[in-house]
């Protein structure tokens, strides 16, 4: 049927998670923006915490973790290379999108979403608790990772005059204001500006938050189609996607790359931070109003 999810496995609802709890080769983890306002004040029962900034980003460079760092991080969260992980989180799974684009990155196989993310689990009024598991450490491994997911700015640069051909389709997935270059970024994240605001050349705005509904859950294929299509968005040429840091572009990575089943997406995850801050870089924006 032409409304189904492309990859619809990648994806669980609260009710099924509930019922496999239990399940010995399922693993949960909760991505937050700020764990201490979430998981420590209650999580889904067995869930890990991964830290986005501690856990999935390389702590002195500006990279994501390297292969060495996701597997001590999966043995100490107990996460097998046959397990099934079960990804949620706040802000409609922001932060645990980018994590699933990580953990594809490093070619995890069985990773997932949990539709609706926290904000559905307590709205449905799903077990909590405070308590910590205790993992039994597993015997993971990281693999090398799949660079076909993700682009640089050197390669992003050289792909300008395919976008603006339209041979490439760009993605900015902020916000309008700081599509325009009004801002730099939201004023909640202050410290993740840029030196100029604007977008790259060719982008077009489709902000990320577009995708769900007001529980978090993801709109139809059929409304997601239509939502991308009319930006000029479509399967038939490859896809680029960024924001800022490269978090929120990997919820539109996953919903084109998953739920709607195009191919060669990749996700920019230096984004306006290092395309605005870099020495000669183009940018777009309106022209200020005539005085």
């Amino acid at each position: 049927m032409a409304d189904q999810y492309a990859h619809p496995e990648t994806l669980v609802d609260t009710e099924w998670l509930a019922a496999h709890l239990t399940d010995p080769k399922l693993r949960v983890a909760e991505v937050d923006y700020d764990p201490l306002a979430n998981y420590e004040q209650g999580h889904v029962p067995g869930a890990v915490l991964f830290d986005w900034r501690r856990d999935i980003n390389d702590p002195l460079r500006r990279d994501l973790l390297s292969g060495e760092q996701l597997t001590r991080l999966f043995r100490g969260a107990g996460v097998g290379p046959g397990d099934t992980l079960v990804l949620y989180g706040d802000f409609n799974n922001w932060f645990a999108a980018f994590a699933f684009w990580v953990f594809k990155y490093f070619r995890f196989a069985d990773v997932r979403l949990l539709n609706g993310g926290r904000k559905k689990w307590i709205a449905e009024d799903r077990p909590l608790t405070k308590d910590r598991p205790t993992p039994v450490p597993s015997q993971y491994a990281a693999p090398p990772p799949d660079e076909r997911l993700r682009v640089y700015y050197d390669e992003l640069r050289a792909e300008l005059e395919e976008v603006r051909a339209h041979r490439v389709g760009l993605v900015d997935v902020r916000g309008p204001k700081e599509f325009s270059g009004e801002i730099t970024a939201p004023p909640e994240y202050p410290n993740e500006a840029a030196q100029r605001g604007g977008h790259i050349p060719g982008a077009v705005n489709i902000p990320w938050g577009l995708a769900v509904h007001e529980d978090g859950t993801f709109k139809s294929a059929g409304e997601l189609a239509a939502l991308y299509r009319a930006q000029g968005i479509t399967a038939d040429h490859p896809t680029v996607t960024y924001c800022r840091i490269g978090e929120r572009s990997s919820h539109t990575w996953y919903v084109l790359t998953y739920l709607l089943g195009y191919p060669g997406v990749r996700n920019y995850d230096g984004s306006w931070t290092e395309w605005g801050n870099q020495i000669r870089s183009p940018i777009e924006r309106p022209l200020p109003p005539p005085s």
